[in-house]
């Protein structure tokens, strides 16, 4: 039987560049990589079926959004194969209402929230007091990314009643809008990807979706410090290995978590498209997913 340290099931052709960074990482580890796209899904599943090929870790970048990766994370549940990004975790991270009360319990900062239930449980509402949420605010179903049944000029209870009818059985959040501090001429706002352990800050337009890393500088400049310790406590929230996160500083040293929990997280390089991630942030992610598969493999090794 052949014995691969990580598999990665994949499916975003966008996804090839971090590939090729994940290769070498674990070429230099000397790790055995098996790599499972949409093309090879069928083979690769009746291999490890029939016990022709085994896998020690797990990591699932495509299941999210194509079903037919399913039956490969059933299976590795199964068999007790360690995750990277366990699937009922990721499954639970994705529901922002839950998230939401979460970070609330934790202690993380969020936007003025009111949740609401499925359309299809409870179609009229009553009275609702939207003053709290401002002029404007969003509108955001609890599953789902990329924007989509996002409302984000929202200003009326029937714009909520027509953006819910769009995913019926889905919660809805109403939350306000975050004005974040201006630090140096430019808006306090971050996103932050966390891997392993390891965290990468990053200045963020929302807008044109820019990465600029945070630098040491800025941190004691601007006391940034509150980045890495707030995606620390969300990594303890949702128990993911690797994420990342949306936060805007509102004052000094005041972070408001504003885009929960972003998994998979987009790995395009910086270099290849304007709005990718740094290249030595994604070089350095490659590098952390290999290490934690060579950690898993020493944890077996003296488990047996």
């Amino acid at each position: 039987m052949i014995q691969y340290d990580l598999c990665l099931a994949w499916n975003w052709e966008y996804d090839l560049d971090f590939l090729c960074l994940l290769r070498e990482a674990f070429r230099k580890r000397r790790l055995f990589l098996l790599e499972v796209s949409p093309g090879v899904l069928e083979s690769s599943l009746r291999s490890l079926e029939r016990r022709e090929a085994g896998i020690r870790v797990l990591l699932d970048r495509a299941s999210e959004c194509d079903a037919r990766f399913l039956p490969l994370v059933s299976w590795a549940i199964s068999r007790g194969v360690h995750e990277i990004n366990a699937h009922g975790k990721a499954v639970s991270a994705m529901n922002k209402a839950s998230m939401h009360l979460e970070f609330i319990t934790a202690g993380i900062h969020t936007p003025y929230t009111i949740i609401l239930p499925p359309w299809n449980e409870q179609a009229h509402l009553g009275t609702i007091d939207l003053q709290p949420l401002g002029v404007n605010f969003f509108i955001k179903p609890a599953h789902g990314g990329g924007g989509e049944g996002v409302v984000r000029e929202a200003s009326t209870l029937t714009q909520v009643a027509k953006a819910r009818q769009q995913f019926p059985n889905d919660h809805y959040l109403l939350q306000a809008r975050v004005k974040p501090a201006e630090l140096g001429g430019r808006p306090g706002w971050f996103r932050v990807i966390y891997c392993g352990g390891l965290i990468f800050p990053c200045w963020w337009d929302p807008e044109t979706h820019v990465y600029a890393p945070v630098t040491g500088d800025e941190v004691e400049l601007y006391g940034l410090e509150a980045l890495s310790s707030t995606a620390a406590a969300i990594a303890r929230v949702c128990g993911l290995d690797i994420f990342s996160t949306e936060i805007a500083m509102i004052t000094a040293r005041v972070p408001v978590a504003v885009d929960y929990v972003n998994h998979p997280i987009d790995l395009r390089l910086g270099s290849v498209t304007p709005d990718g991630v740094p290249d030595a942030i994604v070089n350095a992610i490659a590098g952390r997913i290999a290490d934690l598969t060579r950690d898993r493999l020493r944890e077996l090794t003296a488990a047996r």
